[in-house]
């Protein structure tokens, strides 16, 4: 649903500039969830790689920096990025609703957020808990 049906007292060019902030805000929490999966599912990788691959080696002498610290700390630094991004988005939308009105509230990018955070604090629970 489009701005104009929302908001008929604002002209055309308002109307269709406020369409576009809106679509650049979703298009920019897109890329921050793009971005977080990618450091998500890297770090989750890097740990079930190296799971498999040392099951027969000895550990790592030096304790704390081994493949399972790098998931979880890549895995927090993405979780950590799609949460500040979400809440920057949601903020954004805010500002944007109390200036022009009322506009579509639910935000697709917002719910792929919401999924993925989901997918991520379980890949988190599950290094943790080295499953």
């Amino acid at each position: 649903m489009s701005v104009a049906a929302i908001s008929p007292r604002l002209d055309a060019s308002t109307r269709l500039a406020l369409d576009r902030t809106r679509l650049a805000y979703e298009r920019t929490l897109m890329a921050w969830v793009r971005t977080a999966v990618s450091m998500i599912s890297f770090g989750f990788t890097i740990y079930k790689f190296f799971q498999f691959d040392v099951k027969d080696r000895p550990p790592l002498a030096v304790p704390g920096l081994g493949p399972r610290e790098f998931a979880l700390a890549m895995i927090a630094i993405g979780l950590v990025a799609l949460m500040l991004s979400s809440v920057q988005h949601a903020r954004s939308m805010r500002l944007l609703r109390a200036e022009y009105g009322a506009f579509p509230g639910l935000s697709t990018a917002g719910v792929v957020a919401a999924l993925f955070s989901v997918l991520g604090i379980v890949a988190l629970v599950a290094v943790w808990l080295r499953l």
